[in-house]
């Protein structure tokens, strides 16, 4: 069963995002929308092009759990925005980043407390991704 851990999402007034900016629902729908071919409809790493890439595709139900725990927000982040290339997509992963950035900015709280700003597209799905972890 799905453990819910709460995104520690910190609203800055760095831009007129508000909390009701930041929507599990949107999340979902965004993760349906770009992610599910390659990591799996329930996110398990079973998507119907994952066996076309180089690497297997990761569970992504379990990304706290194989981080002693704690959600990995900046490599999340950093994976789907692009800034981590990830070589079985051919370089840059995903090409679709920049569909998930906006103008309108949230800042997520790192583990350390730092804040770690993002488009709130891309806020949404890392929100929706935390909120499937398993332990």
């Amino acid at each position: 069963m799905p453990v819910y851990r709460g995104l520690l999402l910190s609203i800055f007034a760095a831009s007129a995002a508000l909390a009701q900016d930041i929507d599990l629902q949107n999340g979902h729908n965004l993760y349906r929308t770009y992610c599910w071919q390659c990591h799996g409809f329930e996110a398990t790493g079973d998507g119907p092009m994952a066996e076309m890439l180089a690497i297997r595709t990761p569970d992504l139900t379990r990304l706290a759990a194989q981080n002693d725990g704690v959600f990995p927000i900046e490599e999340v982040a950093r994976q789907i925005d692009g800034r981590a290339p990830l070589l079985a997509h051919g370089g840059e992963m995903p090409i679709f980043g920049p569909a998930l950035d906006s103008d309108q900015k949230v800042a997520l709280t790192m583990p350390d407390g730092q804040p770690m700003f993002a488009g709130v597209p891309l806020a949404n799905v890392i929100y929706y991704l935390e909120s499937i972890q398993i332990e």
